[in-house]
């Protein structure tokens, strides 16, 4: 049998990162920058001020009360303040507006009292900076701002916004063929005929490729012919980066898959010392990356978690291409018998008073039973043994789809 980590490395290290395309930023979301990001002016371009509230010479104010002449005032988005402030003076501004030359320091509304002569009393001394949010305080013209290998979420969209990089180099996004095969399988949702069972694999793979950040496509069921298949497949490695493929991998079966796998792709067929997901394949197809996937429901949801959406991650650029990982606490059970593979068994779980992360079994453990997986938020890693007792510690690939 061939160790899950032999496994993981043969795919990720023939899964290099795509290359680098330059977009607009607004379409970036969820990509990995290529390069880094270099702010060309700074943020805030204008000193301005972080509360509402007056602008004051700070030395008007270094006793307190005090007593000053309101010369204007100041909101977001308008004109500078035209001229100088003055000894004695301040101006009414709100959060965001510019503060006045001669201004260094921004006394909150809070501690004001405005008089009815057109002055206002300042309460508290304040010192020269006070509330002020200085030009390039958050990010100075010419610095690095974000790093190659950064995945662009939501704010880092506002602050790519915020310094007017309109284009960014990213990795490509995957573009993804899957497929399954089986004149067995049904799609349609017309009535079962002896023999038959319906497609489920196909369904619930592409929303995890889309998931991972690839672009689908989706083959659909492909029927159990040799021409048929092979023309599916070269077509799918020409216009894709890679293939998911879904059934007819395990060692001595006769499938179609395999068969056509074999003669016109560059393959390997392994037997992983993991359960489920024993059967994977993997290898190029025309250079394209193919994985061969298990046909059973949950050794498929298994081997392309842990083998094809690491490799795939890679491929779009991500550093960290696994699922978060942790130690967690079994509040039940685990059991198993020794086999010379590592379970990983379908957990829900949750975070506890005490901190740490409690899972439990979702139900039936068998490679072919979804029913139970398709409610699991982990997956638990038990090694090889007579499995592990309530109360201890267990490391756990959390899924949360």
């Amino acid at each position: 049998m061939t160790d899950l980590e032999d496994a993981q490395q043969l795919v990720l290290e023939a899964c290099p990162p795509l290359p680098a395309e330059e977009i607009e930023f607004t379409d970036a979301l969820g990509r990995v920058l290529a390069a880094d990001v270099r702010a060309t002016e700074d943020v805030p371009p204008f000193a301005n001020s972080a509360v509402d509230g007056y602008a004051v010479r700070a030395a008007d104010v270094a006793t307190a009360p005090v007593e000053l002449t309101v010369v204007g005032e100041l909101a977001a988005g308008a004109a500078p303040f035209e001229g100088e402030l003055g000894p004695g003076q301040a101006v009414r501004i709100m959060t965001g507006a510019a503060v006045p030359a001669g201004a260094d320091a921004i006394a909150m509304v809070e501690d004001s009292e405005r008089l009815g002569d057109g002055r206002v009393r300042l309460h508290r001394p304040l010192e020269p900076g006070s509330a002020v949010r200085a030009a390039g305080d958050d990010v100075r013209a010419g610095e690095v701002v974000l790093r190659a290998g950064t995945v662009v979420r939501p704010p880092v969209l506002g602050l790519l916004a915020s310094i007017n990089a309109r284009r960014v180099s990213v990795h490509r996004a995957a573009r993804v063929a899957v497929l399954s095969t089986g004149d067995e399988l049904v799609t349609d949702g017309s009535p079962l005929r002896p023999g038959q069972i319906r497609e489920s694999n196909l369904t619930m793979l592409a929303p995890l490729l889309a998931e991972a950040g690839c672009v689908v496509d989706v083959r659909g069921v492909v029927p159990d012919d040799d021409a048929t298949l092979e023309a599916v497949l070269r077509d799918a490695a020409a216009r894709n980066d890679a293939i998911v493929t879904s059934g007819g991998v395990s060692m001595g079966d006769y499938d179609v898959v395999k068969a056509v796998l074999g003669r016109i792709a560059d393959m390997q067929w392994m037997q992983l010392a993991i359960k489920p997901a024993k059967p994977f394949a993997f290898g190029l197809l025309d250079g394209t990356p193919v994985f061969g996937l298990p046909g059973n429901p949950v050794s498929s949801l298994v081997s392309f978690e842990l083998l094809a959406r690491p490799a795939l991650r890679r491929m779009m650029g991500h550093r960290h291409v696994s699922r978060t990982s942790l130690v967690a606490i079994t509040d039940e059970e685990l059991p198993r018998q020794p086999d010379g593979k590592v379970h990983f068994l379908r957990v829900t779980g949750s975070f506890a008073d005490d901190g740490r992360y409690h899972v439990r079994p979702v139900g039936a453990q068998g490679s072919h039973q979804l029913a139970a997986t398709a409610l699991a938020d982990a997956l638990a890693v038990v090694p090889d043994g007579p499995g592990l007792p309530a109360g201890a510690e267990v490391a756990v690939l959390l899924l949360r789809w």
